[in-house]
């Protein structure tokens, strides 16, 4: 949900004009995240039914509004499988749209629109599960604080989601806690959770800036209770937390 500061990041990246201050710049990912390659032992060793299932599904956002739309498509694709007749497509973030026909999603999800919040982000799912006719149930888990309770409740659903790829958990979070560079809400799709390492992979709808990247569970509950700055207009004081679908067996 990357609203602003797509100039800066431009000007960051790109030659400095002439005699233009040049800005410094700084690495891709913070302390608090590692980029998926960087260590892959346990994608190697472990089953990960919920990596091989979902992240050849996950595209990138197609606006950058949209995060919302795109994560929730490759959840509903990930547990629903490739089409099974060759006259079928792989839905698409702008087929989901349709197919839902609600316009309040496809405002907040268009170019410059504010991003949902975490209830719509919870009701949009269900309306979407209904579009595409996938039985199953919306579970939500919106921490208030960051403590050992709440990271407990967390541990559960990542260790539950681990074990297959009949659901999927899609986390808001404030994006900047995490990866260390833009502050503000944003939703992407669990990957894969290492309980050895207690980290979680994030697979990005963001993938303009990003590629997907590990992060401990203690960062990503921070993110998640965050609240959202009053730059983000409607979405100030908004916190995250999980939404999660189980498809029903």
């Amino acid at each position: 949900m990357r609203l602003v500061l797509a100039m800066t990041a431009v000007l960051l990246s790109a030659p400095a004009i002439a005699g233009a201050q040049e800005e410094e710049d700084y690495p891709k990912l913070g302390p608090a995240a590692l980029i998926f390659t960087a260590d892959t032992s346990y994608l190697r060793n472990a089953p990960a039914p919920d990596f091989w299932a979902f992240s050849a599904f996950v595209k990138p956002q197609f606006t950058t509004s949209a995060c919302s739309i795109a994560s929730v498509t490759a959840a509903i694709n990930g547990i629903m499988g490739q089409p099974e007749w060759a006259s079928e497509t792989i839905m698409t973030q702008e087929d989901l749209l349709e197919l839902t026909a609600n316009a309040e999603w496809a405002a907040l999800s268009a170019e410059g629109g504010d991003g949902v919040t975490f209830q719509q982000l919870a009701d949009f799912t269900a309306e979407a599960m209904a579009a595409v006719g996938l039985d199953g149930t919306v579970t939500s888990f919106q921490p208030t604080m960051a403590d050992a309770t709440n990271k407990g409740q967390i541990v559960e659903m990542l260790s539950l989601n681990e074990l297959t790829a009949d659901d999927a958990i899609m986390v808001y979070f404030n994006q900047g806690v995490v990866t260390g560079d833009w502050d503000g809400p944003h939703v992407a799709l669990i990957g894969a959770y290492d309980a050895t390492t207690d980290r979680v992979l994030i697979l990005e709808v963001d993938q303009e800036w990003y590629l997907p990247y590990w992060t401990t569970v203690d960062v990503l509950l921070d993110a998640m209770v965050k609240p959202t700055s009053d730059e983000h207009g409607p979405l100030e004081g908004e916190t995250g937390g999980f939404v999660m679908i189980s498809a029903a067996s």
